[in-house]
């Protein structure tokens, strides 16, 4: 990601936009690529409302609150520092879609982009006050949350939004790594139970009721216990989706989501629509009538009500109001039954993991009647289901199995992975 390529997006995006949000995370490359942003915009006549370093989740929102046509957000969310980015938002929350983006790297590659003439560049505000707007919305969507102690793992990110609105609810809060830095000095920038040592060992160790923390750029939000064990991604999605989930509602979460969230979603009078990989694919579905809910194990959620981008301040006082109303967190997910599903994972290496794609399907489709194909090959069997799909960045296959029994996990991980081997067979 270059200035140049972040100055031709900008033009690509302004050329069809009145008003244009520019944000950034805070990664040290972050100034330069926000610059040629904001400078491609104004060229094509667009005016750019600068909201400095800010969280995604804000960014996302802002488009909204000012009244813009879209937003730009350059983060590299939870991956490394030397990464960076764009994410393209419009005034609903939502991410630009397949189509919305396919129309940008048409402007590209073909430079379809009007500049606008030297005296009619538009003009850029700063619009500091966003993350106050921010907190002020979370403090004002919350009760009180005096009896709540966490511990928040910031990661050096841009996460503060979170913190100041439990703060201003009466929480107790401490936090780690606090201090904003694009070096992400303290821990990688994706929060998961490898990188969280420091927080899984400070909850415990003040008596906290939940540890919680974010990715960079704040559009993610994974938890721990009150002893501090990691709570795994679907159970997190299971206890959010069940805390959302009405009789007749929807919630949509992608395919690759254990079983617990179905049979938690199920028992509530709901139910759960599958779609592929991708928090813009859960966007997708949660914006038609009737979805209450949507989100990732990888720690992206979605209530549709509120907004249409992963927020991760909102998960993150969604699940202190829960802490606050309920049992500790080791026993709500507890309660949801978590331990009696087993899971096998496998990766297989292909010099052509497309054309390997293609036998496999074929050979699938031809051993099972209903196969659902909306994001590699996904089979619901009467004991579990099976997910297999291309690595969209190795020469690999991945192959994910689950049931509700041990014995039933292995059979079926088997019975896939010996279908998937059998495609390095020549035809």
């Amino acid at each position: 990601m270059t200035a140049e390529l972040a100055l031709r997006i900008g033009r690509a995006v302004g050329c069809d936009a009145c008003t244009v949000v520019v944000g950034q995370d805070a990664r040290l490359s972050g100034d330069v690529l926000a610059d040629a942003v904001s400078a491609g915009v104004r060229e094509c006549g667009a005016n750019v409302v600068r909201l400095g370093v800010a969280s995604t989740p804000t960014i996302a929102r802002a488009v909204g609150w000012t009244g813009a046509d879209a937003g730009i957000g350059i983060t590299a969310s939870h991956n490394p520092a030397s990464d960076n980015g764009l994410k393209l938002w419009t005034p609903s929350g939502r991410a630009f879609d397949k189509a919305q983006t396919r129309d940008i790297v048409h402007r590209l590659n073909r430079d379809e982009v009007s500049l606008a003439a030297w005296d009619e560049h538009g003009e850029e505000r700063e619009w500091p006050d966003a993350a106050a707007r921010h907190v002020s919305h979370l403090v004002s969507s919350f009760d009180d949350l005096d009896d709540v102690s966490v511990a928040f793992d910031l990661g050096n990110g841009t996460g503060r939004v979170s913190v100041d609105a439990l703060y201003e609810l009466g929480a107790t809060v401490n936090t780690i790594d606090g201090q904003q830095d694009g070096r992400f000095p303290a821990r990688k920038s994706e929060p998961n139970a490898e990188t969280l040592t420091a927080l899984r060992r400070t909850v415990p160790a003040l008596d906290a009721d939940v540890g919680l923390a974010h990715d960079g750029d704040a559009d993610r939000l994974v938890a721990v216990d009150e002893t501090g064990a990691y709570v795994p991604g679907d159970a997190l999605l299971a206890l959010f989706a069940r805390d959302a989930v009405s009789p007749g509602d929807a919630v949509a979460v992608p395919v690759d989501t254990s079983l617990l969230v179905q049979d938690v979603v199920e028992a509530a009078g709901g139910r759960v629509t599958y779609t592929p990989v991708g928090d813009v694919h859960v966007a997708e579905a949660v914006a038609e009538p009737g979805y209450v809910f949507g989100g990732e194990p990888s720690g992206a959620w979605i209530w549709p009500d509120e907004t249409l981008a992963p927020d991760g301040h909102y998960a993150a006082l969604t699940l202190a109001d829960l802490v606050a109303r309920g049992e500790p967190l080791s026993e709500q997910v507890a309660d949801l039954g978590g331990a009696g599903y087993a899971t096998r994972r496998a990766s297989l290496s292909f010099d052509d993991k497309h054309q390997a794609m293609d036998r496999i399907a074929r050979d699938i489709h031809a051993a099972y009647d209903e196969v659902d194909t909306i994001d590699g090959i996904r089979v619901d069997t009467d004991d579990g289901w099976f997910l297999v799909r291309a690595s969209g960045t190795e020469p690999l296959v991945r192959i994910t199995a689950e049931a509700r029994d041990e014995g039933d996990a292995d059979r079926l991980f088997e019975d896939v992975r010996s279908l998937v081997e059998g495609a390095r067979v020549v035809a």
